[in-house]
């Protein structure tokens, strides 16, 4: 079986376009704020890009949701996850990042379980402490 990414199926793009332009015009504190650029890219569209591709997609674990509306439900968790972690106040939110940190461990589990690999609790945890000194 495929897994398929999130970034494959399905995402808020409201909010993220919503996001991106209101990251724009954020004056103050924001690294686009050193010099004003021709051509500004946001980065919530980047982060979003980032951490969708990284996330499994519900209908890619059929074991833990296996209908519909499961699948629904846990996407729109998801959704929510992503939607605090585009938001540039949330930059160095720790819960939230957290919270992003998790569902990308979760699905490195889930593709080595697929691979027959065993990871050990060890592991999953010097990931998360490097993933931890480093930022979105």
């Amino acid at each position: 079986m495929v897994k398929r990414k999130l970034i494959e199926v399905a995402l808020p793009l409201e909010a993220i376009s919503k996001e991106s332009a209101r990251e724009k015009s954020i004056r103050h504190g924001h690294p686009s704020t050193l010099h004003l650029w021709w051509a500004r890219r946001p980065l919530a569209a980047a982060r979003a890009v980032l951490w969708s591709s990284l996330v499994d997609d519900p209908s890619s674990r059929p074991d833990e949701f296996p209908t519909e509306e499961d699948q629904k439900t846990e996407r729109k968790r998801l959704f929510d996850i992503l939607e605090r972690l585009i938001k540039w106040e949330n930059s160095n939110h720790e819960d939230v990042l957290a919270e992003a940190r998790q569902e990308i461990i979760n699905a490195i589990v889930s593709y080595r379980q697929l691979s027959s690999a065993i990871v050990s609790y060890r592991q999953l945890m010097m990931i998360a402490e490097n993933w931890k000194m480093s930022r979105f």
